[in-house]
C-alpha cells in the first residue's frame, strides 16, 4: 500500500492494482488499491471469487459496487472473474470505463478475448483489461492479452503477450455522442443488487 501511495505522489497519478489483503476485520480479500497522488487510498474487493481454484475457502467476497471518479470520468474496477458475471458488471451508474484486473489464464483467453467486448458494448463504456503474462509457481500459463475497447467493443489497444507501459487516450465526446445517438441504456430491466 505504501509503495502504491509513494508511486502515485511521485508520478502525480492515481496508480492502482490488485492484491491479497488482510482486512480489517481479519479476512482476506482479493482487493483492487486505487491510490492517488493526495495520498488518498480507496478499493474494491472482487465479487466472484474463483471456486475451481479454491479461493472462496480462503477469501472473504466483496458486497459492494465501487465507482471512482477521475478527473471527470467514472470509473468501476471489477478483479478477474468479475468479467464473467454480467449482472454485477452491469453498470447503473453511467460509468464511462470499466477496469479490469487479472490472472486470466492462456487456457481460456478465447473467453477473456470474447468477454470484454461483450461488457464494452452492453455497457455503452469504454472497458480497459489488464491480465499477467507469463507462467504462475504452479505452472500455469497466463497469455496477457491486456486491451483496451470502445464502446462498441472495438479493440483500441491490444498488447498481446507484450509486457510493458502503454498509452492511449479515451475521447469523452465521442462516448457521449454515441451514447445520445443509441441510447440502448434506457431500456434495460431494472432490478437491486442483493
Amino acid at each position: 500500500c505504501q509503495w502504491l501511495l509513494e508511486q502515485a505522489a511521485r508520478l502525480q497519478a492515481v496508480i492502482c492494482g490488485s492484491l491479497i489483503i488482510q482486512a480489517a476485520d481479519g479476512t482476506y480479500r482479493n482487493r483492487l488499491l486505487w491510490a492517488r497522488p493526495d495520498g488518498s487510498l480507496a478499493h474494491y474487493d472482487k465479487r466472484h471469487l474463483f471456486r475451481m481454484a479454491g479461493e472462496h475457502k480462503h477469501y472473504a467476497a466483496g458486497e459492494e459496487q465501487v465507482l471512482f471518479e477521475l478527473k471527470g470520468w467514472q470509473i468501476r474496477p471489477l478483479i478477474c472473474y468479475d468479467l464473467r458475471f454480467p449482472v454485477w458488471s452491469r453498470d447503473p451508474h453511467t460509468t464511462d470505463l470499466l477496469l479490469y484486473t487479472a490472472n486470466w489464464p492462456a487456457a481460456r483467453r478465447q473467453h477473456w478475448n470474447r468477454l470484454l467486448p461483450a461488457r464494452a458494448i452492453e455497457n455503452l463504456c469504454y472497458v480497459a483489461a489488464v491480465n499477467r503474462i507469463g507462467q504462475d509457481g504452479k505452472g500455469h500459463a497466463y497469455s496477457g492479452d491486456s486491451q483496451v475497447l470502445d464502446f462498441q467493443g472495438e479493440t483500441l489497444l491490444d498488447a498481446v503477450d507484450a509486457d510493458g507501459v502503454f498509452r492511449l487516450s479515451l475521447k469523452a465526446a465521442e462516448l457521449a455522442a454515441y451514447r445520445e445517438r443509441f441510447p440502448a441504456y434506457r431500456d434495460a430491466d431494472a432490478f437491486n443488487l442483493l
